[in-house]
């Protein structure tokens, strides 16, 4: 499932520039999605896709595996805050309990790799770091 829903393109460093690092597989990128309209906004909004490893530090490790349901199913962190649109849940929210257990239950089990990804850049924040702008990359 976590390969079908193609979580490895975002969640993996370097998958988003066209070469991912193996090291990296699911524990999170480097290189940030623009939430914003490159059309409106010179420095747009960031996010870096997180670490899905268990890592306990900078992963999912003090996470449940309801946590990661709750996820994505509902676009939420176990702490109640919604994410942004750039993860699909409103699309995940159609996985059966079945294979939204599955994911969670494969993402608990993985090898933990710490890798601790760059904050969120709010729009009109000026960033150094690589991102990418609905599938064009984009240097800092």
């Amino acid at each position: 499932m976590v390969t079908l829903l193609g979580c490895g393109t975002c969640h993996t460093d370097g998958a988003l520039t066209g070469n991912a690092n193996s090291k990296f597989l699911l524990a999170g990128s480097n290189t940030g999605i623009a939430t914003s309209n490159p059309l409106k906004s010179a420095k747009p909004g960031i996010v870096f896709p997180p670490n899905l490893t268990p890592d306990p530090t900078t992963g999912l490790g003090n996470w449940s595996e309801t946590d990661i349901v709750l996820m994505l199913r509902a676009g939420e962190d176990r702490h109640g805050i919604r994410q942004s649109a750039v993860m699909p849940w409103a699309a995940y929210a159609q996985l059966s309990d079945q294979d939204a257990r599955a994911i969670a239950h494969y993402l608990k089990r993985l090898a933990p790799v710490q890798h601790q990804v760059p904050t969120r850049v709010r729009e009109g924040q000026a960033s150094d770091k690589p991102h990418v702008y609905f599938g064009v990359y984009q240097k800092p």
